[in-house]
């Protein structure tokens, strides 16, 4: 039931209470005020789009590694094991604080559209869109549909009531670890379930698809937030990197590596400015990580680049795309 509907039972319990749709008979003395009394002591209809906070504890269905329903705390949920005492569990997390928000039912309100990232304890990752809206005040996952395993989401938008994935999956050749073709993908609601356009192969990831492209540092590490200032950006032209490290412009020649997504970058030149710190402290460490830098992958529609620390550890950083101007 859509809210609109809802809205309209609403108006129809209250009148048929009231007397005034009774068939065959006038209207009872009094009965439009006291229906429009009853109608005003209904409970509002809440239309307003699911919030972050409120994707990441609702209820979802239809994630085949989770077997049942289930429902988040804080984004995540862990099944049982699959074996007593064992490590292994199935596990669903939401995606970073992915959120996008339309009317994809078209019933006049907005819709939110999430993403789940569902494992097995394995080295795969399936990925799952799913849309979120709300049956009066109550907060429900309406459909779900898988997207793949290891699929990288390099942008996502509404297009009218489509939503539209810009991916990075594997290819025809590829292996799983190491997707490579860049693919359009789209979903529409129809009947309560997400059915899936046809894909459209835009090309295969390498530096040259990246050129021209410029990034904001926003993480230094999946659960380390970069500060705002001084703003650390990278920019993609062709064969090197180049932008703000903080407090130097600076850039750094790479080559792309064996697999799709595999870069290396070579050492980085800098202008030779002094900042105060902490921007000094901030260029330091970004040109220490970017010099470790070992891929180019896609998170959520973030870029994330994985680095190797010095004590053999991995991390990323993770950026915004800023918008073209």
């Amino acid at each position: 039931m859509t809210t609109r509907t809802a809205v309209a039972a609403v108006v129809v319990v209250a009148l048929g209470a009231a007397g005034v749709l009774s068939a065959g008979h006038s209207r009872p003395e009094g009965a439009a005020s006291k229906a429009a009394q009853l109608v005003a002591q209904a409970p509002a209809v809440d239309r307003s789009t699911p919030t972050l906070q409120e994707l990441k504890s609702a209820t979802y269905r239809g994630v085949e590694e989770a077997g049942a329903d289930f429902t988040l705390a804080n984004g995540r949920w862990e099944g049982k094991p699959y074996e007593p005492g064992g490590a292994s569990r199935p596990s669903v997390t939401f995606v970073r604080d992915f959120r996008l928000a339309g009317d994809v039912d078209g019933d006049g309100a907005e819709e939110a559209v999430a993403l789940l990232a569902a494992s097995t304890g394995g080295t795969g990752e399936m990925s799952y869109v799913a849309v979120v809206g709300r049956l009066g005040r109550k907060i429900t996952n309406i459909a779900t549909a898988p997207i793949g395993d290891r699929v990288q989401v390099r942008d996502a938008r509404i297009d009218g009531r489509r939503i539209v994935l810009d991916v990075v999956q594997a290819g025809e050749h590829d292996a799983a670890c190491c997707p490579g073709d860049l693919v359009t993908r789209s979903w529409t609601l129809q009947a309560g379930a997400l059915k899936e356009g046809a894909p459209a192969r835009v090309g295969r990831l390498s530096m040259e698809t990246l050129a021209g492209t410029e990034w904001v540092l926003r993480a230094w590490a999946w659960d380390e937030p970069a500060p705002a200032t001084p703003e650390v950006t990278v920019k993609f032209d062709g064969t090197r990197l180049a932008g703000h490290a903080g407090c130097n412009n600076y850039f750094a020649q790479v080559k792309p590596g064996d697999q799709p997504g595999d870069l290396n970058v070579g050492p980085a030149g800098a202008t030779r400015m002094m900042c105060p710190e902490p921007a000094m402290t901030v260029e330091t460490r970004f040109l220490q990580q970017l010099g470790s830098v070992t891929q180019v992958r896609f998170m959520a529609g973030q870029l994330a680049l994985p680095y190797a620390n010095k004590d053999k550890t991995f991390g990323v950083m993770l950026f915004d795309r800023r918008p073209a101007q």
